[in-house]
């Protein structure tokens, strides 16, 4: 066989370019051939006789014979691989290769042993193959951008892929993408990342839903590759957040200014869902990023307020039941970013009272649906006072109806329509009674006695700053209009019927009402366009002390019905501002007094900072607790001897 083998080989060698795979595959499978035959007709020898004398059976030294001879000789050897690591180069250039006899080539290798097959061919292959990918990756990122060396990567990644299903052994396929995704990834992740006008940020700033998909893809294979992304994509985010939050244009209009955050959350749920197929890791990232930069601004929790009252007020008029649930539940996620949670329900108690007191709410099923919502973040506790005024408005109704059934001579004459509120869970000031016109101070009196009638044990006082009223009033042309006023206004407007000129300080004096809210009242009635019912003199767009007013003889309007509004402050003011975030200070003090109580009864003993966790973490569903504040209530349950200090 030997013999042979010798005389192939000498034939092998003699063969001419690409005449020399074919003339080895030819020869390779006529050696098959034979050696399957002198196996069968050498069959007893192999069952018996060599078992006991260990020697190689028939089929094996064949193969070894032919690998010996032919496979290692000296010109063969260098001269097969030569040609394999050309053929691959070819195609990898766009060639195309005889890939059938490739196939058998390698098949030839693999019969002879994995061992030949790997130190052969694979591991000159691979190394071939580490330098073709470094010369390319490095002309590639010096002449694309970001997107497109992603798009040739993630090509070269299949052809690789597909080459070893062609013709190469299938455990080869993890050695040669470990290749190509170190040599074109993970050697420029860092360049490719914050590539200039087409890196990462870009792609997060143009929604380039593709590309960021495939930078996933790719970077999800090599190690560190997506904590990168993710590092990446953070710091923007909490940068872009940053500048979104801080920015005094953008603050001037809080409806503008969540409208943006949740556009912001919208734009990178997208992303991550279409391009990161939902990586719970990068939804924590954005979480984290959120919670970080909305609050960085202490007005948050206000301007969330003022967001869902603009919505409840008009903002959902015409839209379906769907698109409002839609809108309620983004307006949740944000909510569920703030710490001060119970900054937020002050200011939302507030202008809830404003919608119910002035009937403006769009829709009773958007206001009740948002507190279910709110009361499955925060529990029961938190939304019990917003449910308490819904209740108040339901029962005012049908106290009104027992009022007039019982009044019946009231019917003509001026009217009343009295909401009865419960003190605890409405944001009521303390109460500046006004006078009220005659008229209607006596209408007040039987009120109160027929409610006192029916409750025992109730104190009622008149909330005059909250109310409306709607007045007929005739003009110097006998052009008649009603007025929607409020209840200040009335008061002031009334006094006119027995005074044709008014000066601020009688007026001040004879009604008694607040100055921040006098002052605002007559500036909406005198210095508003279109709904100007009184004239000032002199004329100015301010308020002053020496003011005095009349009646606009002129005033006209082509509605009936004209609506008197007051000034509107949208945002508080800073005075205001301060005010709310005492009273907040001040509600914080038993609900963090009543979480150390809680968790001393159920430990009995435990350390300071321990108990300074434990409230911290008590209390983070409404808002974050101050350590020093803890502390200052720790010494205060002390003094009142509801906790004492360990000896």
């Amino acid at each position: 066989m030997t013999a042979h083998l010798k005389e192939i080989s000498k034939s092998i060698e003699a063969a001419q370019g690409d005449l020399f795979l074919e003339e080895l595959n030819r020869k390779w499978n006529d050696h098959n051939k034979a050696l399957q035959m002198i196996r069968d007709i050498l069959m007893y020898m192999d069952r018996t006789y060599i078992p006991n004398t260990h020697k190689t059976p028939v089929h094996e030294l064949g193969l070894s014979l032919w690998r010996d001879i032919i496979i290692h000789s000296g010109k063969i050897q260098s001269r097969l691989l030569s040609t394999l690591l050309e053929l691959v180069h070819r195609e990898r250039t766009g060639e195309v290769i005889d890939r059938g006899l490739m196939r058998n080539i390698v098949k030839m290798l693999m019969d002879l042993g994995s061992s030949v097959y790997q130190e052969d061919f694979e591991k000159p292959f691979l190394e071939v193959s580490a330098e073709f990918y470094r010369r390319e990756s490095q002309k590639f990122i010096e002449c694309y951008d970001c997107g497109d060396y992603l798009k040739k990567a993630e090509i070269r990644l299949n052809e690789e892929i597909e080459r070893v299903t062609h013709y190469l052994d299938a455990k080869s396929e993890g050695k040669i993408t470990n290749v190509v995704e170190k040599e074109m990834i993970a050697n420029h992740m860092m360049r490719l990342v914050h590539m200039e006008n087409s890196g990462l940020v870009n792609m997060l700033l143009n929604d380039k839903h593709g590309d960021l998909g495939r930078m996933y893809n790719l970077f999800r294979r090599v190690p560190n590759g997506l904590a990168m992304i993710r590092d990446v994509m953070t710091s923007h985010l909490r940068e872009t957040g940053k500048q979104l939050v801080t920015d005094a244009e953008r603050l001037k209009d809080p409806v503008e200014y969540v409208q943006r955050l949740l556009d912001e959350k919208e734009k990178y749920d997208g992303i991550i869902s279409l391009a990161f197929s939902n990586d719970k890791t990068f939804q924590n990232a954005l979480n984290s990023s959120f919670e970080y930069f909305i609050n960085l601004n202490s007005r948050s929790p206000e301007f969330i307020s003022l967001f869902v009252d603009d919505k409840l007020r008009k903002g959902l008029k015409g839209v379906s039941e769907e698109d409002v649930e839609i809108i309620l539940d983004k307006v949740m996620m944000i909510f569920c970013y703030l710490q001060e949670k119970d900054v937020f329900e002050k200011y939302y108690k507030q202008h809830l009272a404003k919608r119910l007191l002035s009937g403006k709410t769009v829709s009773d099923d958007a206001e009740r649906s948002l507190i279910v919502k709110l009361k499955t973040a925060c529990g029961y506790q938190y939304t019990s006072k917003l449910e308490g005024m819904f209740t108040d408005m339901k029962t005012s109704q049908d106290t009104m109806q027992g009022f007039c059934s019982s009044h019946p001579e009231l019917t003509d004459g001026p009217t009343l329509v009295v909401q009865v509120l419960t003190t605890g869970s409405w944001p009521t000031q303390p109460s500046i009674t006004c006078h009220l016109p005659f008229e209607m101070s006596a209408l007040c009196e039987k009120f109160r006695s027929y409610y006192l009638g029916i409750h025992t044990g109730r104190r009622l006082s008149w909330q005059t700053n909250m109310g409306t009223a709607d007045i007929k009033a005739i003009f110097g042309k006998g052009q008649k209009h009603e007025l929607n006023v409020s209840t200040y206004q009335m008061c002031i407007l009334m006094l006119f019927n027995n005074a044709d000129r008014l000066s601020y300080k009688e007026i001040e004096q004879v009604t008694a009402i607040p100055a921040s809210d006098l002052k605002r009242c007559l500036q909406s009635m005198a210095c508003v366009k279109g709904k100007n019912v009184l004239r000032k003199e002199p004329m100015s767009k301010d308020i002053g002390e020496d003011d005095s007013f009349f009646v606009n003889e002129k005033f006209a309007s082509k509605f009936y019905k004209v609506k008197v509004g007051t000034v509107v402050a949208q945002k508080e003011s800073e005075p205001e501002k301060q005010e709310t975030r005492q009273r907040v200070e001040e509600d914080r003090k038993p609900q963090i007094e009543a979480a150390v109580v809680r968790i001393m009864k159920s430990r009995k003993v435990l350390d300071h900072n321990n108990i300074i966790a434990e409230v911290t973490k008590q209390l983070q569903s409404r808002f974050l607790a101050n350590p020093a504040e803890i502390k200052k209530r720790i010494e205060s349950l002390i003094e009142r001897e509801f906790l004492e200090r360990d000896n």
